[in-house]
């Protein structure tokens, strides 16, 4: 396939920037960001034999991208027993995840850099019989090799924001070469379909599906913790501060102050974004006078706990049971805010802050139900709290958000047959 003036001089840079490509994950390494014990994976060196029969890729960037495939790729493998899955990201935090969760048959890797040596040696390798990209992580090497080792490809749950719309226009040969490798596209709505046309991907590959976070299942829970908890707090009123980002957690600290004043017994759980935070949480909640315990240090809340730092990772689906109210976070600072889905399944009322641009979309649809309070600030949140914890007025909210996000399904329905159309019969079928 034919490609841009622009995207041979990255393809060209790319043959050669193995030696770049190690210094900067040396570099990430150094910074924790990198898993060092799997470090090789990133150069394209697996760790893990390839399975026999036909391998199913699916590529995803991070954790909320990892989490809206796995049902996906569980609903898949029940439809076709003969199927293994390779399922790539580039975190440390979205690998921990998919591994807890990991369906039947699969196997994790970390994402070769965007350097084509490496690209080279991991698709020689793995052979995968289909690859499956999801949202927006579309790295120029790694596309351009998978379609020149004859790999159908197939982009899902495409989301393109307006800011990375206008980047992309900078390179319109690139974009255009790119997309046009893909056989066809799943968008999650309109104006990333828009997007998508302008860039150059021709109008027949593409379909608005909606977002397959909808299609996702409840976050696992296990029950002995939830009835464990349940007991432990005997009653006592909580909320949840989920996803929280660097300067959030003193924010939601400050609106405890307030809404415990109106809720006696009062419990704030934290649940960082990223739970390697935990200790400086920890030491900055402490040194300002707050009663906390760590679930990281295997605490539980006693009578005098004001906080309750939910500092590991995998256990979402039990702080949400647990709590009937949760601030998600990422939307009181610009981070753009996170997938309201999650606890909208698992029967939480839900605010935010203002900053939620990523899942503008999701969280119309949530507010048009009256399933959410928007706040701007700490006095806002506080107030919310208050409000939402009335038991009358959190069951209608959590009642509202579950049936918005159950009525999501089909989005998930949509993208397994579209797999299913692509991928060869089983062996011994015609």
């Amino acid at each position: 396939m034919g490609h841009s003036l622009g995207l041979a001089c990255y393809l060209a840079f790319a043959e050669r920037a193995t030696g770049f490509a190690e210094k900067r994950l040396a570099e990430r390494s150094a910074r924790g960001k990198e898993d060092a014990a799997r470090i090789d994976e990133r150069f394209g060196k697996p760790s893990r034999p390839r399975p026999e029969g036909l391998l199913v890729w699916f590529h995803a960037a991070s954790v909320g991208e990892s989490l809206s495939i796995l049902e996906l790729v569980r609903r898949l493998g029940d439809r076709r027993p003969d199927l293994n899955f390779l399922i790539t990201t580039g975190t440390v935090t979205s690998a921990a995840l998919v591994q807890a969760r990991m369906p039947e048959r699969g196997i994790h890797q970390y994402a070769p850099v965007d350097a084509r040596p490496f690209i080279r040696s991991f698709l020689s390798h793995w052979k995968p019989d289909l690859a499956i990209w999801t949202e927006s992580e579309l790295w120029p090497s790694l596309m351009h090799e998978t379609c020149a080792f004859g790999v159908k490809m197939l982009l899902i749950n495409a989301r393109i924001s307006p800011d990375t719309h206008r980047k992309w226009r900078w390179f319109p040969g690139v974009a255009r070469s790119l997309l046009r490798r893909f056989t066809y596209v799943l968008a999650q709505d309109q104006q990333t379909a828009r997007f998508l046309k302008r860039l150059g991907l021709p109008k027949d590959r593409i379909e608005v599906s909606g977002t397959l976070k909808e299609g996702s299942a409840a976050l696992p829970c296990d029950e002995s913790e939830r009835a464990r908890f349940a007991a432990v707090l005997a009653g006592r009123p909580v909320w949840l501060a989920a996803s929280t980002h660097p300067g959030e957690e003193a924010m939601v600290a400050a609106a405890h102050v307030q809404a415990a004043r109106a809720a006696q017994r009062l419990l704030l759980i934290i649940a960082p974004r990223h739970p390697e935070r935990g200790p400086e949480i920890a030491a900055k909640l402490r040194a300002d006078g707050w009663e906390i315990a760590c679930r990281s240090h295997d605490e539980m809340p006693d009578a005098r706990t004001q906080i309750y730092l939910a500092d590991t990772l995998g256990e979402m689906g039990l702080w949400y049971r647990l709590a009937p109210v949760s601030f998600l976070g990422g939307s009181l600072v610009e981070i753009g805010g996170h997938n309201p889905f999650e606890p909208a399944a698992l029967g939480s009322a839900i605010i935010h802050g203002p900053h939620i641009h990523k899942v503008a979309d999701i969280y119309a649809r949530l507010a048009e139900a009256g399933a959410t309070v928007e706040v701007k600030n700490v006095s806002g949140l506080a107030r919310a709290v208050g409000q939402v914890l009335s038991p009358d007025k959190a069951a209608a909210m959590a009642h509202a958000a579950w049936e918005v996000s159950s009525s999501g399904a089909e989005v998930t329905d949509l993208a397994l047959d579209l797999l299913l159309r692509h991928l060869p019969e089983p062996v011994g079928e015609s």
